[in-house]
C-alpha cells in the first residue's frame, strides 16, 4: 500500500503531479528510486529541467476582491501562446492573483528580501530571546529559525497556497510545469489596497 508520505516525498523530488507519483509508486511497488526511472521512462521531466527554457508568452490578470477594497495584478509567463490561452492557465494565474490579494506578500522569493531588513529583523529577534532569558548557546539557532519563517511568510513562492494551505505556491508552479509541459515563471505582482 501506498502512503501519501511516500507520494508527496516522490513529488518533492520530481515535482510532477500526485497522480503521476502515486501511479509511478505503485507500479515500483512503493520504490522510490524505480518510481522515479519509470517515470523518465515514460517522458516525464523534472519541473526543474524546464526552468532553463524561455518562458516569453503569457498573461497580465487582475483580482479584485469582492469588497472593492484590495485586489492585485500578476504577471505569469509560460512558452507559448496555445498554453497562455488555456482555462488551465488562466484559472491557474486567476489562483495566483488570488492569493497575492489574500497573503500579501512582498518579495517573490526569500532571496529578494534586502539584507539591511534581515539585518533589522536578526537585530530585533536576538534582543527577544535575550530578555526571554535563553541560554546564549541557542540564541543563534532561535534567531535562524525565526528568520527562516518571517522570509517564508513575506515571499511568494514559499507562502503557503491559500488554496491548498498543503502546498508552497512554488510547488503549486510546479505542478502547472508538469501539467503543462512548460516553463512557467511568475514575473512580477503588485498588490492594490484602498487607503493604504
Amino acid at each position: 500500500m501506498i502512503t501519501s508520505q511516500q507520494v508527496h516525498a516522490l513529488r518533492a523530488k520530481t515535482g510532477l503531479g500526485m497522480m503521476d507519483c502515486k501511479k509511478a509508486l505503485e507500479e515500483a511497488k512503493g520504490d522510490e528510486e524505480k518510481a522515479i526511472e519509470i517515470l523518465r521512462k515514460k517522458g516525464f521531466a523534472k519541473a526543474g529541467e524546464k526552468a532553463s527554457r524561455t518562458a516569453a508568452q503569457g498573461l497580465v490578470l487582475s483580482y479584485i476582491h469582492s469588497n472593492q477594497k484590495v485586489g492585485s495584478l500578476i504577471e505569469v509567463n509560460c512558452e507559448t501562446d496555445f498554453v497562455a490561452r488555456t482555462d488551465d492557465f488562466q484559472n491557474f494565474c486567476r489562483d495566483l492573483a488570488m492569493h497575492v490579494t489574500a497573503a500579501n506578500p512582498i518579495y517573490l522569493s526569500p532571496s529578494e528580501v534586502p539584507a539591511e531588513l534581515l539585518d533589522k529583523e536578526t537585530e530585533i529577534y536576538t534582543e527577544q530571546i535575550k530578555n526571554e532569558g535563553k541560554k546564549p548557546e541557542i540564541v543563534k539557532q532561535i534567531v535562524d529559525a525565526k528568520l527562516k519563517k518571517f522570509t517564508e511568510e513575506v515571499s511568494l513562492l514559499t507562502q503557503p497556497f491559500i488554496k491548498n494551505t498543503d502546498i508552497t505556491i512554488e510547488q503549486y508552479v510546479k505542478e502547472m510545469v508538469s501539467k503543462t509541459g512548460e516553463n512557467i515563471q511568475i514575473k512580477r505582482f503588485a498588490r492594490f489596497s484602498l487607503n493604504a
